[in-house]
Order: C-alpha cells, then sequence, then structure tokens
C-alpha cells in the first residue's frame, strides 16, 4: 500500500511516499532556513506563504523519485497538528484537495506521535511496550506506548522545549541560525584541556517526569553577559558574547550541553525505574534535538545499559519530514483511523 505523506507543521515543506508503512520510497524536504535567518527564528507569515509556493514542486520530486504516478497512491496521509496555524491550514487543504481528486482515503497524523514513528522507517517493528522520547523546538515529552495505536504521555516541558532552549542559547553565544546545530558543533570541538562551565540541572523533584528548560536558559544569559542592569522588559547587560574569547564560548556551550541532555536522561531514567507494571522493551526517539549528537550518544549508554532496543531515527529523519506521517498513516489507515473533509488544522498538542 503506497501512503503519500504531507508535512508543514513549521518551515519545511515536506513530501513523501511509503510503502506499507515501513519502506521509504522517497521523502523531499524543501528548508526554509534561509528565509528565516536574518529574524534568528521562524516567522509564521513567511513560513506560510512559502509552503503555498514550495508545495506542487516539492509533491512532484516526490512522486518522481518514488517512480509513481498520483493515480499509484492508495492514500493521503497529512500531519494536522500541532504547529504554526498558518503552516497547518497549507498542507491539510492540499491534502483534501489530492485526497478528493484522487478519490482515496484522507489520514491525519499527529505530528509528535509520528516523530515516535521516525526510528522505525526502513526497519524492523519494535517489541511494545516502548517509552516515547519526543525532543524537538516546540515539545519535550515522555510516553507510554502499549502500541501505535495507544499512547499516553507521562510528562512534558512547564516552559521551554529543549529545541528552543538550543536555539535561544546559540544567539545568546552568538551563533548562527538555526542554532541547535551549531552549539552541537561548538561544543563537539571539546579539547583535553578545556573547563566546561558548570549549569544547573533541572529535576523538578525527586519523581517528576516534567521538564524545565528556562532557568538553564537563564543561566547561561547571566554567564555570559553578566547580571541585568535596570528593570522592565529589555534591560541592559554589562557585555555581550563579543566578550568572550573562542575558549571561553567554547566551554559555555560544552557546559550547556551537558546540562540539557543531562536533564533529558535523568527523566528517562526516571520513567524506566518507575514502570514496574509496565516493563519498557523499546526506547523510540524522535524530533530535531533527536539529531544532537551528544543526546544521541548518552541515550546509546542508556539503553544499553538497560538492555533496550533504542530506536534512534538516521539523521535524514530527525527533522519534520512527510516519511514519518506517511508511515504512521498507514497504521492509522489500518486501523480504520481515517478522516473526511472536515478535518482540521490544529495548532495545540493534543497527546
Amino acid at each position: 500500500m503506497l501512503i503519500l505523506g504531507i508535512e508543514t507543521s513549521c518551515d519545511e515543506t515536506a513530501v513523501a511516499v511509503v510503502r506499507d508503512g515501513r519502506d521509504v520510497l522517497s521523502n523531499v524536504i524543501a528548508s526554509q532556513h534561509d528565509l528565516h535567518a536574518e529574524f534568528a527564528g521562524v516567522v509564521p507569515e513567511i513560513a506560510s506563504r512559502a509552503h503555498v509556493e514550495r508545495f506542487i514542486p516539492v509533491l512532484r520530486a516526490a512522486l518522481t523519485e518514488a517512480g509513481i504516478t498520483r493515480s499509484d497512491v492508495d492514500a493521503v496521509a497529512v500531519g494536522h497538528r500541532p504547529g504554526l496555524i498558518g503552516s497547518l491550514l497549507t498542507g491539510v487543504g492540499a491534502a483534501k484537495a489530492l485526497a478528493w481528486s484522487l478519490g482515496v482515503p484522507l489520514i491525519g497524523v499527529d505530528h509528535i506521535h509520528a516523530h515516535l514513528y521516525a526510528g522505525t522507517l526502513d526497519s524492523t517493528e519494535p517489541a511494545f511496550p516502548a517509552l516515547g522520547l519526543a525532543v524537538s523546538g516546540g515539545h519535550t515529552s515522555l510516553y507510554a506506548l502499549d502500541s501505535w495505536l495507544s499512547l499516553t504521555r507521562l510528562g512534558a516541558t512547564i516552559d521551554d522545549a529543549i529545541g528552543e532552549a538550543y536555539d535561544k542559547a546559540a544567539t545568546i553565544l552568538g551563533l548562527p541560525y538555526p542554532g541547535g546545530p551549531h552549539l552541537d558543533q561548538l561544543a563537539a570541538q571539546r579539547r583535553s584541556d578545556d573547563e566546561p562551565h558548570t549549569f544547573p540541572v533541572s529535576l523538578l523533584g525527586k519523581e517528576s517526569l516534567d521538564f524545565s528548560f528556562s532557568g538553564l536558559k537563564t543561566s547561561l544569559l547571566y554567564a555570559v553577559r553578566g547580571q541585568p542592569i535596570g528593570r522592565g522588559r529589555r534591560p541592559t547587560f554589562e557585555r555581550d558574547h563579543t566578550a568572550l574569547s573562542a575558549d571561553q564560548k567554547r566551554c559555555m556551550a560544552i557546559g550547556f550541553q551537558h546540562a540539557a541532555v543531562r536533564a533529558v536522561t535523568v527523566k528517562v531514567s526516571r520513567a524506566l525505574d518507575h514502570a514496574d507494571d509496565r516493563p519498557f522493551r523499546t526506547l523510540l526517539v524522535g524530533g530535531g534535538v533527536s539529531a544532537n549528537s551528544h543526546l544521541r550518544s548518552e541515550l546509546t549508554a542508556l539503553a544499553k545499559s538497560r538492555n533496550l532496543d533504542l530506536r534512534l531515527p538516521p539523521l535524514t529523519h530527525c527533522m519534520d519530514n512527510a516519511a514519518m506521517i506517511a508511515g504512521l498513516g498507514y497504521r492509522l489507515h489500518q486501523a480504520g483511523r481515517t478522516a473526511d473533509l472536515s478535518l482540521t488544522a490544529v495548532p495545540t498538542a493534543q497527546c
């Protein structure tokens, strides 16, 4: 069965074709980093317009790469929640038009749920129950999955998502946009004589499975710029990142990355420790921050020590992509969970 997947939740216009929920025949992504770089963040209106301009070329490229025509498509799956509402509306509208014109089923897919599926594409079926970890620019959450159709949220961020914290930290350090990958690259240049700056690791108590990264971000801000001068919404600071030497900047990046990743691995360990009635067999990881080299290394070590089957997506499936939408869409279709033309875009998370 050939599922055409569509993903436009933020600033990637993506279309993919996946066979039987597993075999990725094509996965075409048009990024918008060049459009948002001068703003150091995604501008919703610009993102929406770019999706409109790029969708048809991306669709054609995905069909060509898969070696099929539109008439070969058996169903259309679209990420319809959560995300930027204007961006979501573009993808949902395109999916409805395609499904209606081709006379095939329409499937609405949760974007975060799909990220957890990404690590199983072009691979074997994982064992359940599984622990799911979503780490992205907008979400940091833990889930218990009894199957692909049954998941329960165990914890989530109470403020910034880890990807958002990485991007803001990179801005504080004067790194280019998108910041997360550049901060990771800087931290990876660690030397044997480096003394990383020590930042607090947010644990939120002994039992909590929730996350918090705003305090870490503020700690980095004060370490780089000094204490704020005056009050108000835009205080001034003693200095900025230009006062740091290259060695100091690198040690700040290493320290920030250690604290951020440590907060994640501690919560994953807690979830595993608290799973007496549901012994997890698999750790599913997805989202843009799953591409982070330090996080991948730490999760690999953790999974090995816990005898878990770790499903980390390849780097091409870490970022927002349509293959994960099509893959999970197949599972939903097989369970009869299809939609009609009343399917709506929903900006907030539902799971």
